[in-house]
Parts: C-alpha cells; structure tokens; sequence
C-alpha cells in the first residue's frame, strides 16, 4: 500500500480562491482527490488510498482492524472528544493509518494520530497558520510548497547518534510526527505529544505472570496480524532468512500460502547461505523456496534514494540488496513484500545481563538465580561469570541517553545531548531489562525506511506492528531466556508449528561477511567519495582520523568499518537532495 496524501493547512486556502483552485487542480494532476475538508484544512490523497470516514470527527487514512485482525470498513459514531477518539482507537484497533480528527466544536483545530507501529509516513511544515502535513515531502515540492534545503545541524546530530529517530528530520523547517504521537494545530499554535507509550505494557498489573499466557497472547497477536496484513496483496513475496524470526511469519502464513512466494537471499560469501534451514520451513508449508541472488555487481557508492525521504538511513548494502528484492517482487509479479524484520527487538534479544537483574528485582533471589543460569547457558559462559555480569549491572546506574558515537567526526560537531524522544523517558523505578528492550524498539523505527522494495510495492513488518509489541512488551526479560534459549517464550508460542530443528537453532545467520567484502572492495572508492563529499566540504569530518582509518588493515572481527557506511549513507542523501528538482 502505497498511500500518497497532503494535508494543507491555513487560512489562505479560504482567502485566496485562486490560489486554492489552482493547488486542488495540480493534486488531480498527480491523481490525487479532496477527501476531507474542515475551515482551517483539506485533506487529499491518491484515489486508491484506503479511508474511512469517522462520523462528526474525520477520517482515517489507511487501512485498520480490529485487535483480532478483521478489517473495519464502516467507523460507528463515537461520542466524546477528539481525546476519548484517541484513547479509543488506541485501546481498540490497530493498522497502517493516520487519523485526521476535528473537534465537534472547533472546526479550526485539527488534530492527528499516526499509529504506533509507523507504517503511516508523516512529516509536517507549519509556520505561522500556514502549512501542510503529508506522507511524501516530494509532493510538497511539486505543489512549491517547499524547496528542499539541507539542516547541516541534523546531519551532525545523525552522525552523533545513529539509528535514533527524532522529530527532527535532515531537512530545514521539516519536522516527523513519530509514531503513537498526536500533533495539535490550532491557528499558529502546533504541538506534539506522546499518545501511546511502550511503557504502559511493562507495568505491573499489566506483565505477564505466567510464561504459557504469554506464549498464547504472543501467538494471537501475531496469527492475526500476519493474516490481516496478508489479505492487502493478491500475490506476495515473504522474505525468508531460515532464522526463527522470519520463520514465525512464514508458518502464519499456511493458509495463505498459495498466494505467496517464499524467498531467501543467497550470498556470494562463505557462512551466509540460509537456504537449508529456509527450506525446512518451505517443506513443512509445502511450497518451493526460490533464491534470490545478492553479488557485487549493483553495489554502487552514490545512488537514488526516494524524495519521500527525510533522513539518510539507506546505507550501500541496504542499497544492493533491496534492489535485488525489488527485481524479485518484478520477476514473481507480486504486489508486497512480507518480512520478519524487528524480530531481535521485539521477542528482547538482549545480550546483556539485564534480564537477570529484572528477575531479582521482580522475582526475587531464587528467581535472579534461576536467570543466572539461564544467562549462563544462553552465553556459554561460567555461572560464575553470569553473576559477577549480572551483579556489576546491578550496581550500575541505568543509561538515560541514546548512546553516541563520534568516531570520525571533527569534534567542533560533536553533540553532547541527543534530541528527545519520548520512549526514551522511563518512569522512575523501571527495570534495566524494560529500559533496554524499550530503547531497543527506538531503534526499529528506522526499519520501514531502509527496507525499499519500490514504489510498486506494499512492506509489511508484522513483527513491528501495534498489537505484537504490547503482546511482546509485556512478557518480562527474563521470560525471554527461560532454559538458556534467546526468544524464548516466542520460541514455546509456535513449538506445535515451526520444523525441530529451526527451534533447537542457537547461531543466527549473518550477513557481516557480505558487508566486509563490499568495504575492501571498495575502501579506497569510499575515502575519496567521502573526502571529496558534502560532508568534508561542511567540516562535519576530521579529514586526518578519516586518513588514518583508511590506511590500516583492519583486524580480524573488527567491525568499525560499519561507521563507514553510516558516513556514506549521509553523503549520498545529501548528494541527492542537491538533484532533486526544488
């Protein structure tokens, strides 16, 4: 799904009659239709964009369900405030939607959701009355609503703390609505607020107890959404690496198999081939697994990134590869694309002692040592080591702040604070395995973004969706390890469905060797892109760190030169945003 709108806000759209006419005249050019319209907004978007209208408040924008996973056509009349809306919307269905509420009583104040889940893009720009909402900055560009130009200090902030989503995107007087947050707008007043919080599933009261609930309220809550999200595509390819994550998806999927082709990537490079465990999993679905070759041949240091974008974040590997499954949806004539990503955060693949200070704390001692053991079977280490790990956890206080990482930065840019971001504000007393997860679940918000798969082309997550991440945030971490297993309680969820042997799996699949390769391939074209680049001619870089780095030979297991592919992912974005006709 592919859901194209723009919300235009302001004033002048009553104003200035000409001036409307002309703007609603270019939407239809682009195909693109007046849905919904208060005194202070309209709303439009792509012809074939699902909506539903809200009776005496608004529409959605997207696709909804019920929490059990059947599609809502028709919204009834809720009474209340825009806030009850929310709270109900919030406690009752999930989806990929933006809301556009209006109050009963206050035509000129509009307010959205975006669902917690993300799947919905909205960016905003808003000054003085004026402004739009919208799904694609692109459109706005077109529409001369905006001309792109680049926030030197965002980028700096990006290359400070990487992979954290804030509202502050790499773009000059562009900001994000983040997932599970309402943004207010009442004449010149704009204001954003949290409105769903992952910390509401780790209180108590609200945590599993009991390992086989929690087993059960993970496999409903999965079950359901995978087979809501499925029914949106007539054919679609599901991305299988052979790992429990993927997996789980794939087995949802039975029903539903004779619509979907089962693919795994398949590398040029030792210790990544995934096909003998993807293919247990095909077998016991009774379907064919099709490789997708991934080479060298289209990694490519510059390339296009979408005008939707607003972050750098597609890194070259990213790159290679999601062409490779573009060309894949192509060949199989599929209309989606339906992956496991997100599955390492979501079932709290944590790889800290976290979870056994939780037990301690939660449980008590004979529960903390029971973790210990759990820890120790699960890292392969002495139980001895497990405590002395878990007790200096213990007596260490919590990190309250995105981790930074200035490797090569010139330090007249190191930032010292990252932006906020409201997940990442803990309620006093919470665990250090809650803070972990929770912080981990940031980092997915990225995911959507990274995975392009073309335009043509609906990406589903299941694993990141609204109702899997309350059914997972509330299974306490040391659930998670339970008999030294990783993901252990989505492990015992699908025990009845998954092949043996992926359940008794311990090692992952790694594409590290992959991404190595493309480095040494590439090293020296990589130095020169970035010495001659956007970033260096801003001085974001310390020339002489970058000089050093590229000289030495890196060591064996040494993965610093992924900070280079984080740097080369912010110089092709910028590079793009010079080419795009503003």
């Amino acid at each position: 799904m592919n859901c194209r709108y723009i919300i235009l806000l302001g004033g002048r759209l009553n104003r200035d009659t000409d001036y409307a006419l002309q703007l609603e005249r270019s939407l239809c050019a682009e195909g693109m239709i007046c849905k919904f319209g208060s005194a202070s907004s309209k709303v439009f978007a792509s012809v074939d964009v699902p909506t539903l209208a809200i009776p005496g408040h608004g529409l959605l924008i997207g696709r909804v369900f019920t929490k059990d996973g059947q599609p809502i056509s028709q919204c009834r009349d809720v009474d209340g405030s825009t806030h009850e809306l929310i709270s109900w919307l919030l406690q009752n269905t999930w989806g990929d939607y933006l809301a556009v509420l209006v109050e009963r009583d206050s035509s000129a104040a509009i307010t959205l959701l975006r669902d917690p889940s993300g799947a919905m893009p909205c960016v905003y720009s808003l000054l003085d009355d004026e402004g739009f909402i919208t799904s694609d900055i692109g459109l706005a560009v077109d529409l001369g609503l905006y001309r792109k130009e680049v926030d030197w200090q965002a980028i700096a902030h990006c290359l400070n703390f990487p992979y954290l989503k804030t509202a502050r995107t790499a773009l000059k007087h562009v900001s994000e609505l983040l997932p599970g947050s309402v943004l207010t707008c009442q004449g010149k007043e704009v204001s954003a607020r949290p409105a769903w919080s992952p910390w509401r599933f780790v209180e108590e009261g609200v945590r599993h107890k009991d390992p086989r609930a929690a087993a059960e309220d993970i496999r409903a809550a999965i079950s359901n959404v995978v087979r809501a999200l499925s029914t949106g595509d007539d054919r679609f390819v599901v991305e299988l690496s052979g790992g429990l994550d993927s997996s789980i998806v794939a087995v949802c999927l039975r029903d539903a198999s004779p619509r979907a082709t089962f693919c795994t990537m398949v590398m040029p490079v030792s210790g990544t081939d995934e096909r003998p465990y993807a293919r247990l999993v095909t077998e016991a679905l009774g379907q064919e697994l099709f490789p997708v070759d991934v080479g060298f041949d289209n990694v490519r240091l510059e390339f296009s990134v979408p005008r939707s974008s607003v972050v750098p974040v597609v890194g070259i590997p990213q790159n290679a590869t999601n062409e490779i499954w573009e060309a894949a949806g192509l060949k199989y004539g599929v209309d989606g694309f339906i992956s496991g990503g997100g599955g390492d955060t979501i079932f709290c693949y944590l790889k800290t002692a976290a979870p056994a200070v939780d037990a301690f704390r939660e449980r008590g001692v004979m529960a903390g040592i029971a973790a210990i053991e759990n820890l120790a079977a699960l890292h392969r280490c002495t139980v001895f080591k497990a405590c002395r790990l878990t007790l200096k956890k213990m007596l260490r206080q919590p990190r309250t702040a995105w981790k930074e990482d200035r490797t090569l930065l010139n330090p007249a840019y190191v930032i010292a604070v990252p932006d906020h971001h409201p997940w990442m504000d803990a309620p006093r007393g919470s665990l250090p395995g809650d803070r972990e997860k929770i912080y981990n679940l940031i980092g997915t918000q990225l995911f959507r973004e990274t995975a392009l798969r073309g335009a043509e082309h609906s990406t589903h997550f299941p694993l990141l969706s609204q109702p899997v991440m309350e059914a997972c945030l509330k299974v306490p971490t040391w659930m998670w390890i339970a008999d030294g297993r990783n993901r252990a309680v989505a492990r015992q969820a699908f025990a009845d469905r998954l092949p043996q042997a992926i359940l008794d799996r311990r090692s992952k699949g790694s594409y590290m060797g992959y991404m190595a390769t493309i480095y040494m391939r590439n090293k020296q074209k990589m130095h020169k892109f970035l010495e001659e680049g956007q970033l260096c001619a801003h001085a974001l870089l310390d020339r002489p760190a970058l000089a050093n780095f590229f000289a030495k030979d890196l060591a064996s297991g040494d993965l610093s030169f992924l900070r280079i592919f984080d740097l080369c992912a912010a110089e092709n974005w910028v590079r793009q945003q010079r080419h795009d006709p503003s």
